[in-house]
């Protein structure tokens, strides 16, 4: 069985999130969507608020699950004895971060695997900071999210 994990801070869940869940769900075994704590003051939802975004953005897959964690991708991904992080690209900019966190995630544990997911073309230009900010100016960012977050979005900036 192949234990496949995505971490990010997911803040808010946007529909490319969604897309890297659904395409990974189709190779693994089993994705644990890890959603990190990290600095909750420096973050619109709390760690649980967005646990609770992906749960009900991802009720369809059956070989997914949400948790929070804080510290370590690395650390968490060990204990939840994961063989693969997933990880999304959507430019050169998102590559240079993403191969020096590889490399160090690596050689701190030379078991897991890094998987990159290129973006799809429909997400290329999307991400939650701009959700974020689009939301903050009462612009409907319906077609960016699933319709669970642009509820939450419009409860948190109303």
């Amino acid at each position: 069985m192949t234990v496949a994990m995505y971490p990010g801070r997911f803040d808010p869940v946007t529909n490319g999130h969604i897309d890297i869940v659904d395409r990974s769900s189709k190779l693994f075994d089993h994705v644990i969507i890890a959603v990190a704590k990290g600095n909750e003051e420096s973050n619109l939802f709390s760690a649980e608020e967005r646990a609770t975004m992906f749960k009900e953005s991802t009720t369809k897959y059956k070989n997914v699950s949400v948790q929070t964690f804080d510290g370590l991708t690395i650390d968490i991904a060990r204990k939840s004895k994961v063989d693969v992080l997933i990880r999304g690209l959507r430019a050169v900019t998102d590559f240079t971060t993403e191969f020096d966190m590889a490399l160090m995630n690596r050689d701190m544990e030379r078991k897991i695997e890094s998987i990159f997911f290129i973006t799809s073309l429909g997400n290329l230009f999307l991400s939650a900071s701009r959700v974020r900010e689009l939301a903050s100016y009462g612009v409907s960012v319906d077609q960016y999210v699933p319709k669970t977050v642009a509820k939450m979005l419009n409860k948190k900036f109303n």
